[in-house]
């Protein structure tokens, strides 16, 4: 499918894992893509996997103001458009539990996972989706939906990023759809520590007996992003093989 062609788009956190998944599949659909991260040698590798004809890269923070805005001039000096933003970016500095948790970490989990989110669409609503119309989707998690031990503050922060995608949807409705989406565990280095050294028993909890891999967000994320969700707008689709069906995070 085609569906997204002649369309700009600006993933951030997609060196690697989801978000390189997320680009990969819009590229596949025929938009082109700005990606973001931390470190450049990692965006040049995924922007010579993905074509330089389809794909630029600007290296930065998530949360630097600065970097959002050389990005989004990234996207029309190389592309001449933006309709466009993947908020994948996402971090977890903190493992155990919520109670005994340095008040620092979960400061700077919301600060990139939440606050640099609403930037990031403040910025790119201003640029270019307010006269233009567009689509926005966040990568929240089902650790926003449901108490998720032992990483609790990074599910406080993902189940603000969804009530903040709810609340962008009817601000900027009609022109401007927003939605995400709640992975459960995607084999990414990520989430290593959900998974890694017992994998089997992990997946053996989840209907479809398998953890998910970033290609089952990046299809979820494109349908989000085209015509065919286009009546669609503050919603969030839960990827998750089933987990929350047993009840579980």
């Amino acid at each position: 499918m085609r569906r997204l062609e002649g369309k700009v788009a600006i993933v951030t956190g997609a060196s690697r894992g989801i978000g390189y998944g997320v680009a990969e599949r819009l590229v596949a659909e025929g938009a082109k893509v700005v990606i973001t991260a931390r470190k450049e040698p990692a965006l040049a590798e995924a922007v010579a996997s993905l074509g330089a004809d389809n794909a630029v890269f600007v290296a930065g923070a998530a949360d630097d103001a600065a970097h959002q805005d050389a990005a989004i001039a990234a996207a029309f000096d190389s592309f001449g458009r933006l309709d466009y933003l993947v908020n994948n970016t996402g971090i977890n500095p903190s493992y155990g539990p919520m109670i005994e948790m340095d008040l620092d970490a979960a400061r700077k989990i919301f600060e990139v996972n939440v606050i640099a989110a609403l930037s990031w669409a403040q910025k790119v609503w201003a640029a270019s989706l307010k006269e233009n119309g567009g689509a926005i989707v966040n990568i929240g998690s089902v650790a926003g939906l449901k108490p998720a031990p032992n990483i609790g503050m990074y599910g406080a922060s993902k189940s603000a990023l969804i009530h903040v995608t709810e609340e962008l949807a009817v601000e900027l409705a009609p022109k401007v759809r927003v939605n995400s989406v709640a992975p459960a565990v995607v084999k990414t280095r990520f989430a290593g520590a959900l998974y890694e050294g017992r994998e089997e028993e992990v997946a053996s909890e989840y209907p479809m007996k398998r953890l998910g891999v970033p290609e089952d967000i990046a299809s979820v994320v494109a349908f989000l992003l085209s015509d065919d969700a286009g009546w669609m707008t503050g919603k969030c689709l839960e990827v998750d093989g089933g987990l929350l069906l047993n009840g579980g995070v």
